[in-house]
């Protein structure tokens, strides 16, 4: 067992795999808004958008107005996620630096999620690299259902680690293993984790973690000891993935900064900036019609991430 980090970086996902999910079109200006706040809380990395086609995530069909429209911080990466050549060639227009591109570690699920088969997805993002080595934009990975998929069930460790190599193979800076409908645990978690850092390097890899089953810290903390030290995590808990029926929202960013301050280590986040920033946004949804936040008081962070568990 490696020892703990003495610093972690979070990779804000609130703007996009959060908003994503909502329902109803969240408004440009608002998201606008939401990611200028938490530019001033201290985080490095905050995914702003994704550039896939209106017609899969019209939540996201404002891609280019939002990112032209943010404040943008010199210290401040603001990653896109790009689904092929077309959203990449998007991204760039819009003055992207940084992108994500994405595929998973089940077949069933990519097939539903982007319509190809987990090589043809590998071999689709070759042009986007290619684009991405030409403009000097640094590339993150991510790798859905790692653990587990909602429709093939457990996924296994290696399968996991095929995919983290290739990802890596293709110039992915970073690549973050994602739980996508929350069914890990500590075990399994550090088990997916190990056999994943037998292929890429451990400071090469992150974990993202869904909160299903309120297990989310429980796998962080583990992945810790195994020497991880990036953490994806989104504000007030939002999002979940339109294509994973009953997955609820990422694990909430607030939690945790408050668990890694509580263990001594560094991340430079202020927590009162970002409860906020997340207070803000909270708000806004609530007013939603059909939000998944409901009606909240303002004051309500953790109802607001909470409520829709208890419905």
């Amino acid at each position: 067992m490696a020892s703990l980090p003495t610093s972690v970086k979070i990779v804000e996902v609130g703007p996009r795999d959060g908003l994503q999910n909502e329902k109803h079109i969240v408004p440009a200006a608002v998201k606008i808004e939401f990611i200028n706040r938490l530019s001033q809380t201290g985080l490095k990395t905050i995914e702003a958008t994704s550039f896939v086609s209106p017609k899969w995530i019209p939540q996201l069909a404002d891609a280019e107005e939002v990112f032209r429209g943010i404040e943008k911080i010199h210290s401040v990466s603001y990653p896109v996620l790009v689904p092929n050549e077309k959203g990449m060639q998007r991204a760039l227009d819009a003055g992207a630096k940084e992108i994500s591109i994405f595929t998973a570690a089940s077949e069933t699920f990519n097939h539903k999620n982007i319509n190809a088969s987990i090589a043809e997805s590998i071999e689709r993002f070759k042009p986007v690299m290619t684009l991405a080595t030409k403009h000097n934009v640094r590339v993150r990975g991510y790798i859905s259902t790692v653990i587990g998929c909602p429709y093939e069930g457990p996924i296994t460790p290696e399968a996991v680690a095929r995919v983290a190599k290739e990802l890596a193979a293709l110039g992915c800076y970073e690549i973050s293993l994602g739980d996508t409908i929350g069914v890990g645990t500590p075990i399994k978690a550090q088990r997916m984790l190990a056999a994943a850092a037998t292929e890429v390097p451990m400071q090469k890899l992150a974990v993202h973690f869904h909160d299903t089953y309120g297990q989310a810290l429980a796998n962080i903390h583990a992945c810790l000891e195994l020497g991880v030290a990036v953490v994806d995590s989104s504000t007030s808990g939002l999002g979940g993935c339109p294509y994973a029926k009953g997955a609820t929202g990422n694990v909430a960013t607030e939690d945790v900064l408050f668990m890694l301050t509580g263990m001594g280590i560094e991340t430079g986040v202020d927590m009162d900036k970002l409860l906020a920033a997340g207070r803000f946004i909270s708000e806004e949804l609530a007013h939603q019609p059909d939000s998944k936040l409901g009606r909240i008081p303002s004051d309500s962070r953790r109802d607001a991430r909470t409520l829709d568990k208890h419905k």
